[in-house]
């Protein structure tokens, strides 16, 4: 069981391994899209970008990027990821809606 902290809210929850980090965010009434996300997001098919996360701690312990977050987030800090694109295989630490 990996825990998933989410600075901003001040939310701890616990995840198995594998699992999405867009759906742990949703099912634990965390929000993590910005105004216009909450408008026009995909629904978490990785089409929009707008569940952009920064991960401050774990890294390492995160599924790859996908072709799609290579393409969309190369302007970005590595640590930035797409909740609907990322699986969690440890514990991480995310800010979610970053500058």
């Amino acid at each position: 069981m990996s825990t998933i902290t989410f600075i901003n809210e001040n939310e701890e929850v616990f995840a198995t391994e594998g699992a999405n980090l867009r759906e742990k965010a949703i099912e634990n009434s965390v929000d993590i899209y910005k105004f216009r996300g909450k408008l026009i997001n995909c629904g978490g098919y990785g089409q929009c970008a707008t569940c952009l996360v920064e991960i401050t701690q774990g890294l390492e312990n995160l599924s790859p990027k996908t072709d799609f977050e290579n393409k969309r987030l190369r302007k970005k800090p590595e640590n930035y990821r797409l909740a609907c694109q990322t699986l969690v295989n440890g514990s991480i630490t995310v800010k979610t809606k970053p500058k």
